[in-house]
């Protein structure tokens, strides 16, 4: 009978334990849920992110051999680093050529200045030369009508008799000489005014071509400036330099290869303003807002190492709407896929700095869309 009561006494103490033990784990379960939810809510994470950066390409701006190559792949280079060599000869020759155009065309210009002066005096020679044969005109006025009054005279004289025929022949004479004196003067004076008209027509002219400028601001001279400074720019394209700083890939030139203008010669990878792009599905980003706060981790480091990013930006569009061939399914016959849009992740650039990374690297991303 005791043994009886023992075992309804423990019935029920362990019903209670049961009871209490299952209320435990459903508080418990709870709360993990209730957490879940919320952190569900909070943040969303991708591992299909991956690492990438502004590669800028080298180009040469000139054409030519290569005659020496000084970087290789995987080296690290700095900004105005030497890159390449081109060969400078046909360059150098266009420099001479352009030294000497330009040295001849500011003599010209100077030749043409000391030609308006020269012109100018000629013009006051001319008037000069205008003034005398007015005079000349003048005196060849007077004589012809002196010898007029001499031969009217002389002619009135001859009807009584009064004068021998010689003279009134001499006096006639005389006037015709004078006559054709004013004339020729006449002449004179018309051919120095045309003269000085002439004149008067160069200094225009001359006038023309440098009216307004100096030696330096010629029209004729600043395009032999600009020859020559083109010459001299492509003169020192002839050296190849680092755009950015980052690390040589994709080197594709060889010593002794002959190069045009805009052949890509190797890239460089900016590895220290990499960031990373994360391609989140489209369900993940209603609180993804840029600046948000990200986590990353990349797998050559492995769990040990985290990044700390902000969202920089969203892509215009789709990895599939954006691909060679996008998908059509305008035809009704089509499944619906979940579609990932790439998000733009930057990073701090210490971090960068302490632990490298490279383009194409797999990295895992969680975005804190609470975060800011």
């Amino acid at each position: 009978m005791a043994d009886t009561d023992a075992t309804h006494d423990k019935n029920p103490t362990r019903k209670r334990a049961f009871l209490l033990f299952g209320a435990a784990l459903g508080v418990v379960a709870l709360g993990w849920l209730g957490y879940q939810w919320a952190q569900g809510a909070r943040y969303v994470e991708t591992d299909d992110a991956y690492v990438n950066a502004e590669v800028a390409a080298v180009t040469p701006l000139t054409g030519g051999a290569v005659t020496d190559v000084r970087v290789s792949n995987t080296q690290a280079v700095h900004r105005g680093d030497v890159l390449v060599v081109i060969d400078p000869t046909d360059a150098r020759l266009a420099l001479a050529s352009a030294e000497a155009g330009y040295a001849s065309a500011v003599r010209h210009v100077k030749q043409i200045l000391a030609t308006g002066g020269a012109l100018g005096a000629t013009v006051g020679e001319r008037a000069a030369d205008i003034d005398r044969m007015r005079a000349q005109v003048s005196i060849a006025e007077a004589d012809l009508a002196r010898a007029r009054i001499d031969l009217t005279r002389r002619e009135a004289l001859a009807a009584d008799g009064g004068v021998s025929g010689e003279e009134l022949s001499s006096a006639r004479n005389g006037f015709a000489a004078a006559q054709g004196n004013l004339a020729a003067a006449r002449a004179g004076l018309a051919q120095a005014q045309a003269a000085r008209g002439a004149a008067h027509g160069q200094v225009t002219a001359n006038d023309a071509l440098v009216s307004g400028t100096s030696v330096d601001t010629n029209p004729d001279v600043l395009a032999a400036k600009a020859k020559l400074d083109q010459a001299r720019i492509d003169l020192e394209r002839t050296v190849v330099r680092a755009p950015v700083d980052g690390v040589v890939t994709q080197r594709n030139v060889q010593l002794g290869q002959r190069v045009s203008a805009g052949a890509t010669l190797m890239t460089i990878v900016p590895v220290d303003q990499a960031y990373v792009d994360a391609n989140f599905k489209e369900s993940q980003l209603r609180g993804v807002k840029p600046g948000q706060p990200v986590e990353l981790t990349a797998d050559i480091y492995g769990g040990k190492v985290v990044y700390h990013g902000r969202v920089a930006g969203f892509s215009g569009g789709t990895g599939s709407a954006l691909a060679v061939i996008p998908a059509q399914n305008a035809t009704g016959n089509w499944i619906k896929v979940v579609q990932r849009l790439p998000v733009r992740i930057a990073l701090d650039r210490q971090e960068l700095a302490r632990h490298p990374l490279r383009m194409g690297l797999s990295v895992d991303a969680t975005i804190d869309t609470k975060g800011n």
